[in-house]
């Protein structure tokens, strides 16, 4: 299956069915193509369909073939912002000494994998736990001082976009981010453990 980005001109074409439409869909399609008996090639603007009806994938960003491999693998492995944002993690790249990988631009980033060179680190925003002052008995590792750029619905829980020392995206409750009092310019603090982290060669 060939997944490509969605441009603003498709984004303005495209009719949404309703959820359990297109459930059924991809149903009676992935019914359709275990039954096929031959190579089938799919084209996709959404990530799901890629994930669920895929046995190989092949990402095309601006023309080029970016990534290819086993949906599973491109999930845990992402290699560009594009398939980050498909897959629903935060995704930086740098140089890996150890058990740190210094970002290209920004900090080092703690993880529990051992590397060395180029490298991606990787972590989802519900591995990301927000402060609004700084949390005492927590290690400088992996603590960023950030400010929430907006703030909106992801399925059942708030998505917030972070600015500062390092850009990222961080899920929580509605109800954890009414005590939080978060809103556009709200100043916070951001911890990720490493074990919720994952890096791997760039």
């Amino acid at each position: 299956m060939i997944i490509v980005p969605a441009t603003s001109s498709h984004k303005a074409l495209r009719v949404r069915p309703l959820a359990r439409t297109r459930l059924e869909v991809r149903a009676g399609l992935r019914r359709h193509l275990a039954e096929f008996e031959a190579v089938s090639v799919l084209v996709t603007h959404d990530p799901l369909d890629a994930m669920v009806l895929a046995h190989r994938l092949v990402v095309v960003e601006h023309g080029r073939v970016v990534q290819q491999g086993v949906p599973a693998d491109i999930a845990r492995h992402p290699r560009t912002d594009y398939i980050a944002r498909l897959v629903g993690l935060n995704l930086y790249r740098g140089q890996a000494a150890g058990h740190a990988v210094r970002l290209d631009a920004g900090p080092a980033i703690t993880t529990t994998q051992e590397l060395s060179g180029p490298a991606f680190v990787a972590f989802p925003p519900s591995a990301v736990t927000l402060f609004r002052d700084r949390p005492s008995g927590v290690s400088a590792r992996n603590l960023w001082r950030c400010e929430v750029n907006g703030l909106e619905t992801h399925g059942d829980r708030i998505r917030a976009d972070l600015t500062g020392e390092l850009p990222l995206a961080a899920d929580l409750t509605t109800v954890a981010a009414a005590e939080l009092g978060l809103r556009p310019g709200t100043p916070v603090w951001a911890t990720v453990k490493a074990t919720q982290t994952r890096a791997y060669p760039a």
